[in-house]
């Protein structure tokens, strides 16, 4: 009974509250305004960008220093597969020449090795043109998926307050340094 009074008191004192407030404005300011408008096609610019020319997606992306990298992998992708490509065919034309019957002996690069030493020699640069070609084509892909990637997180905003430092404190009772990090978060 004693609880049932309760609640008929706390309901009465609840509406004489509610019915006593005004409705006034409630202003919310923010602390910082975002820097630049959000461009949701900004990330299939730069994958296209980047599909077209490697390192152009980078380049919208304005993030320069990524340019020589992606020409450094896919230009040595390139040069590994036009090197097995060019020893692949001069196997080749060996092998054919040795079929045929119209093989020099005294030739500098293939005279003194044997016909099962040619098609090893052509399976082994045709098997690394190819993985070279899978190599570049995966490189080449990731260059795509970077570009993309970091014109997502270019539209990520970051605010300060939520930081995490390296902190540096004294231990009061052993009196020695204790490196640690610190995670800070501000409402």
């Amino acid at each position: 009974m004693k609880f049932l009074v309760h609640i008929i008191l706390f309901f009465c004192v609840s509406w004489q509250t509610l019915h006593a407030q005004t409705k006034d404005e409630l202003k919310i300011t923010t602390k910082k305004e975002v820097k630049d408008s959000i461009n949701p096609l900004a990330p299939s610019k730069a994958a296209f960008y980047s599909a077209l020319l490697p390192g152009l997606g980078q380049a919208y992306n304005k993030k320069y220093w990524k340019i020589p990298i992606v020409f450094a992998a896919i230009g040595t992708g390139i040069y590994f597969i036009v090197d097995n490509n060019t020893k692949y065919t001069s196997y080749r034309n060996e092998y054919k020449a040795r079929l045929l019957g119209t093989n020099n002996t005294a030739d500098p690069n293939f005279g003194r090795l044997s016909t099962e030493s040619v098609i090893r020699g052509q399976k082994f640069y045709q098997k690394n043109r190819d993985l070279s070609i899978l190599i570049t084509a995966g490189l080449y892909i990731l260059n795509i998926i970077d570009a993309n990637v970091d014109a997502h997180l270019l539209q990520y905003n970051v605010s300060d307050d939520l930081t995490l430092k390296p902190q540096i404190n004294q231990n009061f009772l052993t009196k020695k340094h204790e490196v640690g990090l610190c995670l800070s978060y501000q409402f």
